[in-house]
């Protein structure tokens, strides 16, 4: 059985307690405006584009073996088959690719290289993605054979799973760091492609089931991050007896990943948001009797 990661990140100290390895997952049911990791939304294999090394030579067009490639280098992915031809033949490196198979042996593997690590931490292994319960059948047996080396083992989640692959993968994992992006629908669905629905009914059902979580929000300039939008949040978490919740401001890490995907990106420019500029926001929450840090 092989699962599509597109990276291990060792030594991770923002994905969980203490210091983790991170398997990134591809796939993701939903298309966030600002994602960080837009390789990470589609399961597939992908093609990335440098424009900056590109000549323009066009041998990658003229030696894909199913025309996947136009003349300006645009891929059509309903023909891509990941055969990494064009990668290979590229004189100037200007295209590599985004994702690879790997065998639940081969990560645990890689995860076990820093056991020692994790074990002076408090630390361990978080699945992420994407939605890292997108290829759910591979992460329950990753996270099975995690665990029988008494590995910690955290999730990053949207939230946005089937209900009952989330009921029966939830309870494997030791922490769900989950992700909450906005508490009206419409406005989820605005930002997000979808609505938050599904979303709050697998956090409500966690948190009943005494599912050890952390919510987190990510805070997005002109999609939740106006001290309204923190009230809306704190009355939804006071309903579900949500009494903690990180903030992640936003950051622009990822923009480059748009141009190598030759895709656009709607918040190109925009500026990252820093903690200092979002105590007024964090102290609503405060109020509110919500623990709230960054």
């Amino acid at each position: 059985m092989n699962g599509t990661i597109f990276n291990i990140q060792k030594f991770s100290i923002h994905d969980g307690p203490g210091i983790r390895t991170t398997v990134f997952f591809k796939g993701c049911p939903l298309r966030c405006k600002w994602c960080a990791n837009p390789e990470s939304q589609s399961l597939s294999i992908q093609i990335l584009h440098n424009e900056e090394r590109c000549t323009h030579c066009l041998q990658c067009v003229h030696e894909c073996p199913h025309h996947a490639i136009d003349e300006g280098l645009h891929i059509d992915e309903s023909k891509c088959t990941s055969c990494l031809h064009c990668v290979e033949v590229c004189p100037n490196k200007a295209l590599t690719s985004t994702g690879e198979k790997k065998s639940i042996d081969e990560i645990v593997s890689l995860c076990l290289q820093d056991k020692d690590f994790y074990l002076e931490s408090n630390g361990g292994v978080t699945i992420s993605g994407g939605e890292g319960l997108f290829q759910s059948s591979f992460v329950k047996h990753l996270v099975n054979e995690l665990h029988k080396h008494h590995l910690h083992v955290a999730i990053e989640t949207t939230g946005f799973i089937n209900d009952i692959v989330f009921h029966e993968l939830a309870p494997l994992f030791d922490l769900l760091l989950f992700d909450v992006k906005h508490y009206d629908s419409n406005k989820h669905k605005e930002g997000t492609g979808v609505g938050n629905s599904v979303i709050i009914r697998n956090l409500k059902w966690a948190k009943e089931k005494g599912i050890p979580l952390l919510v987190r929000i990510p805070v997005i300039p002109f999609f939740n991050d106006t001290l309204d939008d923190a009230y809306g949040f704190s009355h939804l978490f006071n309903e579900l007896d949500i009494k903690e919740v990180q903030l992640l401001p936003f950051h622009q890490m990822g923009e480059k990943k748009y141009s190598l995907l030759k895709r656009h990106y709607a918040y190109k420019n925009i500026p990252p948001l820093h903690k200092e500029e979002l105590t007024d926001y964090q102290n609503i929450f405060i109020s509110q009797d919500i623990h709230c840090f960054f």
